[in-house]
């Protein structure tokens, strides 16, 4: 039975392993890794020249030099609009290394929604790509001085409607740059959430350099280890874990030069050969859906074999072992967060004895708040327990089944949205953060994530109504891409965007009338329905299902943006 009295878990007996690191700034992790491992490579492309660690921070330094040079001192915000490269890093640490405050835009940003960041950070200075100079060359009315192309780490002098000039020439040794504290603002950081509210978020040297620590309980990484970056470096999971993370073990990073198409990937992963992958759960949801599933269930006899659980687990790890060689034979982590890992999914990775973690945390947390462990039991469904130094609770806990509001308290949480103390006062209580998820902790003190409280749908008689759980198991159908359940007059309803190849092949459309295809679509989705409605509550069940035409606006973490869809 559910222990009602145990809402709160920490793990308390451990310290940071981490030695000549006990105050907690960018510049003093980065010194510390270049110390140790300075004529390792760090940061490269896919098959170019990799940057050791010696060359990060003579770039870092050389980058230092401009930007003082030009009048960025302590405390001023430097904007960083680019693609993931491996000048991103430096780019990155040279702002923060002095006191500076970095602001990295999400490239997918809107050029008007990037515009307006780089207003509302008052940032004083730009790093932009050349994919994106001309979001740059667009903008007006702001505090920007000048602007470095990212690609070649110079300044560029002259600009549509605009003209940077440097001003202050005199060289500045290492020595007479000021020191931030480790409490100092590093990041600003603009979210791109679900609700439509961009807010920037202010993290500190210590609450990234603690968050990234925090994982060395969940995963052992070591300087041999490489990872392949595929998420934008500009949201926390992949800045914190893909970047700060292996600078800190002394491993090395390799971009994508491309779009991270399936084709470029598994080119990718042929010749990289990773060690670390972090990801979200649609790229392994996909593969496994589209690729690995039909082989199981595309003949009545496989069907019937699968449908045994001690033969689909025998099947599960052949393909668990052909999973590993599609990633380059090599992989022993793949980190999954930014959002839920359908059940069904995470169960084929347990049976496939696949190295995968699952994380849970938020921007404010920068990230990290909990994570399963590698070697470790796992429970389908659960985030794992709260990482080192991290306080979880359940903010009043229904009594019948324990779940509530989740809170957190570590060093890794926020110093407050910037220019908003109001809504910073709303989600804070104390100490306390309010992560404005529902969930529980359960006897082991493993946490289990129920739905986002701005997303609960409450039943006729009173009942909480997870969509996210109903979504997961509407996308289990594999004619389905994607799907978002709301209320709509009363009634619960379910938007459907469908895999159209996938549903011409089965329908064989070359053959139908357009109005013979969609009748055969409306009675999919009709049976669909039904089919869904077997596996629900009687007060959770579907009333209708809406055909999505269009693909969803998803986040860079590939949440759908339910703002947009909720009239």
């Amino acid at each position: 039975m559910y222990n009602h009295y145990k809402l709160i878990y920490k793990d308390k007996n451990m310290m940071y392993p981490y030695e000549n690191l006990e105050n907690f700034t960018l510049p003093n992790l980065l010194n510390r890794s270049v110390e140790l491992y300075s004529q390792k490579k760090v940061l490269s492309k896919v098959d170019q020249e990799p940057m050791t660690y010696e060359g990060l921070n003579e770039n870092v330094h050389e980058m230092i030099q401009l930007l003082k040079e030009n009048g960025i001192r302590k405390g001023d915000k430097v904007a960083l609009l680019s693609e993931n490269m491996p000048n991103w890093a430096v780019a990155y640490f040279a702002v923060t290394y002095f006191g500076g405050v970095i602001v990295p835009i999400l490239p997918d940003f809107h050029p008007a929604d990037v515009q307006h960041i780089i207003r509302h950070s008052e940032a004083k200075a730009v790093f932009v790509s050349q994919k994106h100079l001309q979001t740059i060359e667009e903008l007006e009315d702001s505090n920007i001085k000048f602007v470095v192309k990212l690609d070649k780490l110079k300044i560029i002098d002259e600009l549509t409607n605009h003209s940077y000039i440097s001003k202050l020439k005199q060289r500045i040794s290492p020595k007479e740059l000021p020191k931030p504290d480790e409490d100092d603002m590093a990041a600003l950081l603009y979210t791109s959430g679900t609700t439509g509210h961009s807010k920037g978020v202010m993290l500190s040297h210590k609450n990234l350099v603690t968050n990234a620590m925090s994982a060395y309980k969940n995963v052992q990484i070591v300087p041999e280890d490489t990872f392949l970056s595929i998420l934008p470096l500009a949201h926390t999971l992949e800045c914190t874990v893909g970047m700060i993370v292996p600078i800190l073990h002394g491993s090395d990073v390799v971009y994508i030069d491309k779009v991270p198409t399936p084709n470029v990937l598994i080119k990718a992963f042929a010749s990289v050969k990773p060690t670390m992958i972090l990801s979200v759960p649609l790229i392994i949801e996909k593969i496994y859906k589209n690729k690995i599933l039909p082989k199981f269930t595309g003949s009545f006899i496989m069907r019937t074999l699968y449908s045994i659980p001690f033969t689909r687990k025998k099947l599960n790890q052949i393909a668990g072992k052909k999973l590993i060689e599609t990633f380059g034979g090599r992989v022993r982590f793949f980190g999954i967060g930014g959002a839920g890992l359908a059940r069904y999914v995470e169960q084929f990775l347990i049976e496939a004895d696949f190295p995968y973690i699952v994380g849970y945390g938020l921007t404010e947390t920068s990230p990290l708040i909990a994570g399963t462990r590698l070697g470790e039991t796992k429970k389908i469904g659960s985030t794992g327990l709260p990482m080192v130094d991290v306080d979880v609770k359940i903010h009043e806990p229904n009594p019948i089944n324990g779940e509530g509001e989740i809170y957190t308290k570590s060093p890794s949480v926020m110093l407050g949205y910037y220019k908003d103390e109001e809504q910073t006062k709303e989600v804070m209580d104390g100490e306390w953060f309010k992560t404005g998820d529902l969930g529980y902790i359960d006897d082991d003190g493993y946490l289990f994530i129920s739905g986002r409280s701005k997303n609960v749908i409450i039943g006729a008689g009173g009942e909480n109504i997870y969509p996210e759980q109903i979504e997961s198991i509407i996308n289990q159908n594999e004619t389905v891409l994607d799907s978002l359940v709301m209320e709509q007059n009363g009634k619960l309803v379910a938007r459907i965007h469908l895999d159209y190849e996938l549903i011409d092949e089965i329908f064989d459309a070359k053959k139908l009338t357009e109005s013979e295809i969609r009748n055969k679509i409306a009675t999919h989705l009709e049976e669909m329905r039904v089919e869904v409605n077997e596996q629900l509550a009687s007060f959770a069940k579907i009333q209708k299902y809406i055909e999505q035409i269009e693909p969803f606006v998803k986040t860079p973490t590939k949440k759908i943006k339910r703002f947009l869809y909720t009239e």
